[in-house]
């Protein structure tokens, strides 16, 4: 896996801060318009005081994450995508990344 993250080659852009009240989805975006055909798109999140934990992995398409009661959307030309959080609880604050990887 090789990282590409915002922070190494700044591939991908987010949102610096993003609020909502419990229980209220939430919609979290990615911009990555340089990706390649070979690349897929991961995401990520990091509780305070814990180590980055992986939520999703994908090419394209949606996909549901049940784990978090979330869904995963990818734009028809990938240079988009989003999380869903559709009912955040306190316990889901978090950083939240997305990043690019082969």
């Amino acid at each position: 896996f090789s990282w590409t993250g915002a922070m190494a080659k700044a591939q991908v852009q987010q949102e610096p801060r993003l609020e909502t009240t419990e229980g209220a989805g939430i919609n979290i975006s990615c911009s990555h318009p340089k990706i390649q055909t070979n690349e897929y798109i991961y995401w990520y999140r990091q509780l305070p005081g814990k180590g980055p934990e992986f939520l999703a992995l994908t090419a394209r398409g949606s996909k549901e994450l049940p784990d978090i009661a979330g869904h995963l959307w990818v734009s028809a030309d990938r240079r988009s995508s989003a999380l869903w959080l559709g009912r955040p609880r306190r316990g889901d604050a978090a950083v939240y990344y997305c990043a690019l990887g082969d």
